[in-house]
């Protein structure tokens, strides 16, 4: 079954008409998106956004073939064209199927939001999934396991939990080739996104590229080992945590824990699991090795200079007399352990850890203590890691590991 990406940007395209933002001055060349449109075999049309025909010439198609249009936004989503020669758009009901003399099957999938997804069946028993912008299938944990898609489109970006769900459901596989749609300014154009969605094992292609639904496609590995890097408000938490948002299931072990009578530090741990999946569990503890050893869906640790402190609290770190006796011995050990659990893990791990290399020199022995050990920490963790991130001003800068293009 061959795909044609008609248009792979938002319902106002990118760049949005008029808009000045970074994102739209930059969106030139292949990062240039119109609406996102779908021509399948060349004989069913998914969504008519406006110029599709140009849009079919520039491709290499042509729509003279087309036998089938379906629509896919809401009833008051954007401005509908009709070239002269289409047949009559139709939306299938949630549930149904419609059968097309072309021997594809169309089946109406119930969402989470305004719009109609849809379960296309290739002639040959390939099969593609197609959501439209801003929606999720709906009811995925009361059906019986699905056989994995060979190929899901969707609103990656800005649903991630919608990939999250497919995956959890079983909708959507190893081998399943994702595609990213519906691309917005919301996110930068360029490298960045491309980053960003191969972290999610998805990927984008240029408007007009076809692709073979059912064709083997070098899936992006998502990294067994992930450091993530960054000052104070670098925006290195929720880095972390989008790196994960695509999948169901996390464990997210906050190192913080809770400080009675801290009214500031519970409003930041607020807000923190306010914007997590509902999806993910929190476990609150320092005690990291055994949640690595184990089998388990991904983990995300926030943070390791929290950790640090807490165990040279317990170490007596900050006292010079323990410290030269013995603290410095067992904060040894215990470190060796942490990395030797991180280096052995088999479940996806995604650590957060403060820079400390850029600030000042601390004025106190025990300050320059706990400098100089973070560094250290952060060193050995980043050797252990397959993929390591910078985080500046909320910009990724990769360290180590391959940027897709």
């Amino acid at each position: 079954m061959e795909l044609t990406l008609l248009g792979t940007g938002a319902p106002a395209g990118l760049p949005r008409p008029g808009c000045p933002c970074a994102a739209c001055a930059t969106a030139v060349g292949d990062e240039a998106r119109a609406a996102t449109a779908l021509l399948v075999d060349g004989t069913l049309l998914l969504d008519l956004t406006p110029g599709p025909a140009f849009a079919a010439a520039r491709a290499g198609h042509s729509l003279q073939g087309v036998r089938q249009v379906a629509l896919s936004h809401p009833h008051d989503g954007p401005a509908l064209e009709f070239p002269a020669g289409l047949p009559a758009p139709v939306r299938v009901p949630d549930g149904q199927e419609l059968a097309l003399i072309s021997g594809h099957r169309l089946r109406a999938l119930a969402l989470d939001a305004p719009g109609t997804g849809y379960a296309v069946t290739g002639p040959g028993g390939e099969r593609l999934l197609y959501l439209p912008p801003g929606a999720a299938v709906a009811g995925l944990e009361d059906e019986p396991a699905p056989v994995p898609y060979d190929m899901a489109v969707l609103d990656v970006v800005g649903r991630p939990d919608a990939l999250a769900r497919l995956r959890g459901a079983g909708a959507v596989g190893p081998t399943t080739d994702v595609i990213a749609v519906h691309l917005d300014h919301d996110v930068p154009p360029g490298a960045e996104l491309h980053r960003r969605l191969a972290a999610a094992g998805a990927r984008t292609e240029p408007d007009g590229t076809t692709l073979i639904v059912g064709e083997y496609h070098d899936v992006p590995d998502v990294p067994r080992r992930t450091l993530v890097l960054g000052g104070a408000r670098s925006g290195k938490s929720a880095e972390a945590e989008r790196r994960l948002a695509t999948f169901p299931d996390v464990v997210y072990v906050a190192t913080g824990g809770t400080r009675a009578g801290d009214a500031e530090w519970a409003a930041r741990v607020a807000a923190h699991r306010e914007r997590r999946p509902a999806s993910w569990r929190t476990e609150e503890t320092c005690d990291l090795v055994p949640l690595l050893t184990a089998e388990g869906p991904p983990l995300l640790v926030d943070c390791l200079s929290l950790w640090l402190t807490h165990v040279m609290d317990e170490v007596g770190a900050w006292d010079d007399g323990v410290w030269r006796e013995r603290g410095a011995r067992v904060l040894g050990e215990r470190v060796d352990e942490l990395v030797g659990a991180v280096r052995g893990a088999s479940r996806t791990v995604v650590t957060v850890s403060n820079e400390v290399g850029s600030g000042v020199v601390p004025t106190s022995a025990a300050g320059r203590r706990f400098r100089d050990e973070l560094g250290r920490l952060n060193a050995a963790i980043a050797t252990e890691s397959e993929h390591v991130l910078l985080l500046t001003a909320g910009l990724p800068t990769v360290l180590r590991g391959a940027v897709p293009e």
